[in-house]
């Protein structure tokens, strides 16, 4: 029988994703000064986030979810996002300065029934292990050095994501990023090299803001495996389904 649940038809549970909320209800940074496709744009991500999800589904954060320098800063944006129906997935961006990488377990035990952070461990999906790390490209802004150490860590950390979800006995992937997979002009990495490696079916990533940086990497098919861009301003703020 059909539920009339905000007059659509009962579906079955979903896996959805965005990136890139950039909110501040507790801090002056917005982001309309950027690009008018900012302008309100929480109010947009709650119109379409309520509007396509329902608490039965899950959706995974794939980074920059809050400007706050502290979980204190970032209270009133945890709270929006609670506020949200689904389960949430949090992966860690390059703004997220409250997450300390080495506290990620204590952000799970604090947050525990509310949000969990996926970083060196896997979450569950309907038979897939979902997995993933913040990931790293060469954007012009650090010395190459840096870079390569910087993406190894992330490389070693993404490996002990789905290393832990094969040893819990999961087969199927889903690897999720906030940086794209791969820096401009490339057409592999070690990211790219990892998900092959693995079998993961898709990977998700964000990051890539304005319509100068939407072709930065890879969308659709490569090598077996199918690669989608989840940015917030990408999507005009509504979740995209990937399973």
């Amino acid at each position: 029988m059909p539920d009339e649940r905000a007059g659509d038809f009962w579906k079955d549970m979903a896996l959805y994703a965005l990136g890139d909320m950039h909110l501040s209800f507790s801090v002056d940074k917005p982001m309309d000064i950027f690009d008018p496709v900012w302008k309100d744009h929480e109010k947009k991500i709650e119109k379409y986030w309520r509007k396509k999800i329902t608490p039965e589904d899950t959706i995974v954060l794939t980074g920059d979810h809050s400007w706050g320098r502290n979980v204190k800063e970032c209270e009133a944006d945890f709270a929006f996002i609670e506020s949200l129906p689904g389960r949430k997935i949090l992966l860690r961006g390059n703004h997220d300065m409250f997450w300390d990488t080495k506290k990620t377990e204590r952000l799970n035990q604090e947050f525990a029934g509310r949000f969990f952070f996926l970083q060196n461990n896997f979450a569950v999906y309907e038979g897939y292990a979902l997995v993933g790390t913040k990931g790293y490209c060469y954007e012009g802004k650090d010395s190459i050095e840096h870079f390569l150490k910087i993406r190894k860590r992330e490389t070693e950390r993404l490996r002990v994501s789905f290393e832990a979800a094969k040893a819990a006995g999961y087969e199927k992937f889903l690897m999720f990023l906030h940086y794209p997979p791969t820096t401009i002009g490339e057409m592999e990495s070690p990211f790219t090299r990892i998900a092959e490696e693995y079998g993961a079916e898709q990977v998700i990533y964000s990051h890539c803001h304005g319509k100068e940086r939407f072709d930065d990497s890879f969308k659709g098919e490569v090598n077996g495996v199918y690669y989608r861009l989840v940015s917030g301003d990408y999507l005009k703020f509504k979740p995209e389904r990937i399973l």
